[in-house]
């Protein structure tokens, strides 16, 4: 895999596209990533399996499930036995590429259906049990209206789960400005605010923040969060 890995360092590099269509830009700099997307960021992208232990032990039977800024659809192996319990799995995405992974890998599995369309607007056609945003709120340009239409969504009692990188306040003010700028080169915009925004509009809930190494950094680590929500 080191030869994909290059690949994928490479498109790293050279950085998100910025022509102001956020669909074709993040067809530009996931096209040439998308067979090897999972691999590499299963070392970049902390706290999925502790995420989704959590809901797996919440979760009633039957629940009908949305992801938004579901990329490949991998995060859905994580709910293990759990996941035939599920009543409908609904993947939103606005990237082709990485979409077509997920359509590749679920194909065949008629309760796992992959939407082509925006975090911010698109709705199911019932309300769903449970939300997940995985490493997605830092790459919606408008992460409040996603954040909104994702809690739009929640049938009451419904659970919104959220992991992502973020900046916290006893980070150096040269460590935020270092992972702020180190990120947007690749179109992730770590915040500060999310994590606040989001006890705001569910004040039942858990968070718990972390620090991960990221891969071919060595000694350097990230902070991330795990945030799940109870709708009212």
């Amino acid at each position: 895999m080191i030869a994909a890995d290059a690949r994928i360092l490479w498109q790293l590099l050279r950085g998100h596209p910025r022509s102001g269509d956020h669909a074709a830009d993040l067809a530009g700099f996931y096209g040439a990533q998308a067979d090897s997307y999972d691999h590499f960021r299963e070392r970049l992208l902390p706290g999925r399996d502790a995420l989704y232990a959590d809901l797996a032990a919440q979760l009633p039977r039957q629940a009908r499930l949305v992801e938004l800024g579901a990329g490949t659809g991998r995060n859905l192996v994580r709910f293990g036995e759990r996941l035939s319990t599920l009543a409908s799995a609904d993947l939103v995405d606005l990237c082709s590429p990485l979409l077509a992974q997920a359509q590749k890998r679920w194909q065949g599995v008629s309760k796992v259906r992959c939407h082509l369309a925006d975090a911010c607007t698109w709705q199911p056609q019932q309300p769903a049990d449970v939300v997940t945003l995985v490493y997605a709120m830092t790459m919606i340009p408008d992460w409040e209206r996603a954040l909104d239409n994702a809690i739009a969504m929640l049938k009451p009692g419904g659970l919104l789960a959220v992991v992502d990188f973020t900046l916290t306040p006893t980070q150096s003010p040269w460590a935020r400005w270092f992972w702020q700028h180190w990120f947007a080169h690749d179109g992730v915009h770590l915040n500060g605010e999310h994590l606040a925004a989001l006890a705001e509009r569910l004040p039942m809930h858990v968070a718990r923040l972390g620090e991960s190494r990221l891969p071919y950094l060595p000694g350097v680590r990230v902070p991330y969060y795990r945030f799940i929500g109870r709708k009212a």
